[in-house]
């Protein structure tokens, strides 16, 4: 069997357990065996030759997907303030570390955000801005 068809299958191999045990781990390097058997297909390199355009490969693709990671953020599913962000609530006094605010049948730490001063009194209707932790950031509305 010629030494370029072993990269690529091998390269299909980890392209296949990526589909069955997905993580993003195994496709960066199934994609940089492709591309060595491709280059060996199409130049012939020696062996030292063939492990760098694997490692430059690997390398490239690892370095892509954390830019692209770092563009766009990771995935923010079902966290805390995913569900809080955007409802509203009403004041129920001062905490000694900022509010209490009543929201469904709960209540919550919070604090305004830094652009507003005024400090609303109990039973004044608030946006839930963002969440930091525990703490519900809101706005009067």
């Amino acid at each position: 069997m010629a030494d370029w068809l072993i990269w690529v299958l091998a390269g299909i191999g980890f392209l296949a357990g990526e589909l069955a045990l997905p993580g993003v781990f195994l496709l960066w390097i199934g994609i940089a065996a492709i591309g060595a058997g491709l280059a060996i297909a199409a130049l012939d390199p020696p062996f030292w030759g063939v492990s760098l355009v694997f490692l430059a490969l690997l390398a490239a693709g690892i370095a892509a997907a954390l830019r692209l990671r770092r563009t766009l953020g990771a995935a923010r599913v079902n966290t805390a303030g995913s569900g809080l962000t955007g409802r509203f609530g009403t004041v129920i006094g001062p905490d000694p570390g900022g509010l209490r605010v009543r929201l469904g049948d709960s209540d919550w730490a919070a604090r305004l955000p830094g652009d507003v001063r005024a400090m609303p009194e109990a039973g004044h209707r608030v946006r839930v801005e963002a969440v930091d932790g525990t703490v519900l950031i809101v706005r009067p509305s």
